[in-house]
């Protein structure tokens, strides 16, 4: 039986894996298609993206199910085939993990605001979330990551629904943006410390930062959450900031330079690391010997 995931990344520093959406489109998914439909419909295009990041050195497997919430899929017409979709996503990815990686499953934002910042109810909120959480624990996972948020309330309803309908580890990620006054706070305006405080008082068992930002900005994000908590943190930055060149956001972080920001994130306190938005496996494998080599030094 495998060592609960936060007890583990609270031992060593552990290598998640890095961005699914542009390594599907490389795979032939066309703007306008859902991509977790692809977990029923092109499982073993799926199940590739899973194998390439377990080869290039990644212990933890994250699901194709991102936007598979009951909100996201209504715009597919999706929505009666919810938890199938999620069940099918958790799948895929334990059958490559096997008994050697952790599976954890991606959960993210539905779009929407809860009541008072808009129409939807925390209750409405709770069963979609929860109705993710139930399809992954049945699908073998072994961690959620309630990932890329920015309203602190929405998360914390998801923390609490994964929390108190599965035995899963809960994680809990935001999305940090560089202010003008030198700090960082989400889209909602929501601080690092506000967002630790919050999201361990729902339950999670890990917090951290996806998203947004490149590995320097990072490293400022991951030192503020190390401040004010001992859990383990997860840092899944982009590859560096994105920029627009002709109509499209690029990611010009290179494999090599992002695996020189992993020290000083494991230096910060992250205790799980990946990436997010133009991470590719070269880039995980990069980081992966990158952590090796702080475990060897004992940085």
């Amino acid at each position: 039986m495998r060592q609960r995931l936060e007890e583990r990344a609270a031992a060593e520093c552990l290598v998640a894996d890095g961005g699914m959406g542009t390594q599907l489109q490389a795979r032939g998914l066309v703007p306008g298609e859902c991509p977790e439909l692809w977990c029923l419909e092109r499982p073993e295009q799926v199940r590739a993206v899973h194998a390439a990041y377990r080869e290039a050195g990644s212990l933890i497997v994250e699901t194709n199910t991102f936007g598979g919430s009951r909100y996201k899929l209504a715009h597919y017409g999706l929505t009666a085939r919810v938890a199938e979709i999620n069940r099918a996503g958790a799948a895929l990815a334990r059958d490559v993990a096997g008994d050697s990686q952790y599976v954890m499953a991606s959960l993210g934002p539905t779009g929407l605001f809860m009541e008072p910042y808009g129409d939807e109810t925390e209750a409405h909120f709770y069963a979609a979330f929860a109705e993710q959480a139930r399809a992954f624990e049945a699908g073998g996972a072994d961690a959620v990551i309630v990932e890329t948020m920015m309203a602190v309330e929405e998360c914390c309803v998801a923390v609490r629904a994964v929390r108190e309908t599965t035995g899963l580890t809960c994680l809990a990620s935001f999305t940090f943006e560089p202010q003008p006054d030198g700090g960082f706070a989400s889209m909602m305006g929501v601080t690092p410390e506000q967002f630790a405080q919050q999201a361990l008082a729902a339950g999670a068992h890990i917090i951290g930062a996806n998203c947004g930002t490149g590995p320097d900005a990072m490293v400022t994000v991951i030192r503020r959450l190390r401040a004010v908590t001992q859990v383990p943190l997860i840092a899944m930055p982009n590859a560096g900031m994105p920029t627009l060149e002709n109509g499209e956001t690029v990611f010009r972080e290179t494999p090599e330079e992002m695996a020189g920001k992993v020290a000083a994130l494991v230096e910060a306190g992250a205790s799980i690391i990946g990436g997010c938005c133009g991470t590719t496996p070269a880039h995980i494998a990069a980081m992966a010997r990158a952590v090796q080599a702080a475990r060897q030094t004992g940085k």
